[in-house]
């Protein structure tokens, strides 16, 4: 097996792994002995139900996540690749390293010249953009948005003109128990003509991928996507 940073995507949800996992993926895992995590728990069921001959017991786990302290000496995170033995990144949930703090095993990676490979699996914020009908030669993906009122529907209306001078779809995510007060915020601040796409559960059975303007979104009834992962997208 190539000696490499593997990067591996966890199905959403409960989602089963056969309808989103090429068989292939399996293949490469059950190789990989040292993993970087961004949760320990996530990563074990995931392996648990990945392959069940999996030796749980027989691999590392070094997490890595948004409370990993940035001053933190990562030099040795790489170390069981430097000798020449592949290594594995996961998610919680989808594809690592997007909106994921295993880039940085990424990054590092590169430093230190060594080969990173990543597997095949679904991708939320493709998907979303593929479902949209919107711009996909021209997109952004902005992560999280300001969390205060009014630093929010600053940013939303910075991203609403990108679309209408750049003709740029523009993509951002929120916390799952945030998703209401978003989308209150965008029909609050965006024009009546202006599209917006929500892309949630993408690929569980909570799926829910509808397009509509701003003005029909105000017609309707608000969409039940509270504590449900979600891509919002905005285009003209």
């Amino acid at each position: 097996m190539i000696p490499a940073l593997y990067l591996i995507p966890v199905q959403l949800g409960d989602t089963p792994q056969e309808t989103v996992l090429p068989d292939y993926n399996r293949a490469v895992v059950k190789e990989i002995k040292h993993f970087i995590v961004e949760s320990r728990k996530s990563a074990v069921r995931f392996l648990a139900k990945l392959d069940k001959s999996i030796d749980l017991d027989s691999l590392s786990f070094v997490e890595l996540s948004e409370h990993t302290d940035e001053k933190a000496d990562l030099s040795k995170l790489l170390l069981p690749l430097e000798k020449g033995k592949p290594m594995g990144v996961i998610s919680e949930a989808g594809c690592p390293c997007i909106g994921d703090p295993g880039a940085k095993a990424v990054e590092i990676a590169h430093k230190k010249h060594l080969r990173v490979i990543p597997l095949v699996g679904p991708n939320s914020m493709i998907m979303a953009l593929m479902a949209s009908g919107f711009n996909g030669q021209n997109f952004a993906f902005n992560g999280y948005l300001p969390i205060k009122n009014g630093e929010r529907e600053g940013k939303i209306k910075q991203l609403e003109n990108k679309v209408y001078k750049e003709s740029q779809t523009q993509l951002f995510i929120e916390a799952p128990y945030r998703n209401e007060k978003m989308f209150s915020a965008i029909l609050k601040t965006c024009r009546a003509e202006t599209k917006l796409c929500i892309a949630a559960g993408i690929t569980t059975q909570e799926e829910f991928i509808k397009t509509k303007t701003i003005g029909d979104w105000k017609k309707s009834e608000m969409p039940k996507f509270d504590k449900v992962p979600a891509i919002f997208l905005l285009y003209k």
